[in-house]
């Protein structure tokens, strides 16, 4: 992998992770059309496009720093506020780990596609205009009196209907902070809340993905007696590719809270609606094969 395809990536991974257009989708995509996916490279590919999250991790640790820190002292007893959003975070974060475990071969085989993601890509956007107009327009128009509830009145009850929601998006081109986020609106968070929440729950579940992905490929590698991922495709593009996706994951996440009080959900269900029409041009001139 060349250091300027390793900062493509790193670019779209950070950008669209918290955005509620789906990374899966946008780095499948960058991948195919810069020609990564051969059938001797695609598992290293496939590898790294889960890795280079760990930037994206990274970035949400900084940004929300004192939020971590107040968990932390929520465990030793020093933090009611910081133990319940722990708990709630937890709560949100087993049914992906479940529905992950018993769900996985059968998501491989059946939808990672280019038509699942195509129909992903458009449900989504006519999904997130709907609950737009619906639900987040009143609440960003109410002031603060009317605006909707802050993290710390969240409940366990909530967190598991955001985390329900969350197991949606393990339908590749779904979009994992689409369905937070959404699931937050829907639940009565204010719409930096919901950001809010959705960024934190991200953490478990990336981490997750990342060390499962790091440790798949790596006893691959050891099976097969080839090279592991980063052998193959070089430490330094690796390296890059988390430090760009770290750094423009941070000017995403910030971006976003903002943009989602003044202007909503809306723009974000009218770019799937035209990314899956563009998708679907790509894949029947063939630019696009979506090979696994």
């Amino acid at each position: 992998m060349e250091i300027w395809q390793a900062v493509v990536l790193g670019l779209v991974e950070g950008i669209t992770e918290y955005l509620p257009v789906s990374s899966t989708g946008h780095l499948i995509i960058a991948s195919e059309l810069m020609g990564l996916k051969t059938p001797e490279a695609k598992s290293a590919v496939n590898a790294f496009e889960i890795v280079v999250q760990g930037g994206a991790i990274l970035a949400v640790l900084g940004l929300y720093f004192p939020r971590f820190v107040s968990m932390l002292r929520g465990l030793l007893g020093k933090d009611n506020a910081g133990f319940a959003l722990l708990v709630n975070l937890m709560i949100a974060f087993t049914p992906a780990v479940i529905v992950g475990v018993l769900a996985k071969p059968w998501i491989d085989k059946y939808l990672f596609n280019a038509w699942a993601v195509i129909i992903a890509f458009a449900i989504g956007g006519v999904y997130m205009i709907i609950v737009d107009l619906r639900w987040l327009r009143p609440a960003r128009f109410a002031g603060p009196s009317g605006g909707g509830k802050e993290l710390a009145d969240l409940t366990p009850r909530d967190a598991l209907s955001i985390g329900l929601l969350q197991c949606v998006a393990m339908w590749p081109g779904t979009s994992r902070s689409m369905m937070t986020i959404t699931g937050g609106v829907l639940c009565g968070l204010r719409p930096a809340a919901a950001a809010e929440f959705s960024f934190l729950l991200g953490m478990p579940t990336l981490l997750a993905a990342t060390a499962k992905a790091l440790y798949d490929n790596l006893q691959e590698a050891k099976a097969s007696g080839g090279p592991n991922f980063i052998e193959q495709l070089g430490v330094t593009p690796v390296v890059v590719g988390m430090i760009v996706a770290a750094v423009s994951a941070a000017l995403a996440v910030k971006w976003l809270v903002r943009f989602l009080n003044r202007q909503g959900l809306t723009p974000f269900g009218i770019y799937r609606l035209v990314a899956a029409g563009v998708l679907l041009m790509l894949v029947l001139s063939g630019l696009v094969t979506f090979s696994k």
